[in-house]
C-alpha cells in the first residue's frame, strides 16, 4: 500500500475545521471513518471499540444527513439537544459524540505508547492507555468486556509490519497522535462547557 495506514487519517485532518476554526460535521466523521481500518488489523481485540465508533458514527451521521446544512458544524448536534433537553439520552447524538472521542482518546494514547515505548507488548499498549482514558468512565460490565477482549491483543511486531506499507510508521503514527490529539481536546473543551462531558456508561 501507498504510505501507511494512517495516511488517510492524516489527510482527513486537513479538512476538519473551518477556515473560522470551526469543527466540521461531515470531515469529522469523514476523519473517524478512516481510522476504522487501522482496528480492523489488531483483530479481534478491537471489536467492541470498532462497533462502538462505528455506531456512534452512524448514529451522528445519520442526524447530519437529515439536515446536512443544519448540522454543517459539529457543536450544532448539541446545541440542539440540550434546548430540547434530550442531550442525555443513551441515544442522543450528544452522548455518541462524547463516546467516539473517548474511544478516539483511547486508540491515539494506545499509538503514543507504541511510539514512545517500543519495547512494550501490545497487550501492555493496549492496557495503559485503557487505564488512562476508558476506564474511569466505564462501569463494572463494560470494563470487564473491554478488558476481556484487549486478552486479544495481536504480537506487536506482526501488527507493525502488517500496517506499516511504504511509510515510515512510527513518524506517521507520532503525527497522528501529535495532530489528531488537540481535536479531541477541543471537542473535550465544548463539550465541558455544556456540562456534558462526565457522562459515565454501565
Amino acid at each position: 500500500m501507498e504510505g501507511s495506514v494512517f495516511t488517510p487519517c492524516l489527510e482527513g485532518m486537513k479538512h476538519v475545521k473551518s477556515e473560522h476554526g470551526e469543527m466540521l460535521s461531515k470531515p469529522f466523521l469523514d476523519l473517524c471513518k478512516t481510522i476504522l481500518p487501522v482496528l480492523d488489523k489488531f483483530g479481534p481485540a478491537m471489536t467492541l471499540v470498532k462497533s462502538d465508533i462505528g455506531g456512534n458514527i452512524s448514529r451522528l451521521e445519520k442526524n447530519y444527513l437529515s439536515d446536512p446544512d443544519k448540522h454543517k458544524y459539529l457543536y450544532t448536534f448539541v446545541q440542539g439537544e440540550i434546548e430540547s433537553k434530550t442531550a442525555k439520552g443513551s441515544s442522543s447524538c450528544t452522548n455518541g459524540l462524547l463516546w467516539l472521542t473517548r474511544a478516539m482518546d483511547f486508540l491515539v494514547e494506545l499509538f503514543r505508547n507504541l511510539v514512545a515505548h517500543q519495547d512494550w507488548s501490545m497487550s501492555q499498549a493496549c492496557g495503559d492507555s485503557y487505564q488512562k482514558t476508558l476506564k474511569k468512565w466505564h462501569g463494572w460490565l463494560a470494563s470487564s468486556s473491554f478488558t476481556m477482549a484487549l486478552k486479544l491483543a495481536p504480537d506487536r511486531k506482526k501488527f507493525i509490519d502488517v500496517i506499516s506499507g511504504s511509510g515510515d510508521i512510527y513518524t506517521d503514527m507520532a503525527k497522528f497522535c501529535s495532530e489528531f490529539g488537540p481535536l479531541l481536546q477541543y471537542n473535550h473543551k465544548f463539550l465541558a462547557s455544556v456540562r456534558m462531558d462526565d457522562m459515565k456508561a454501565s
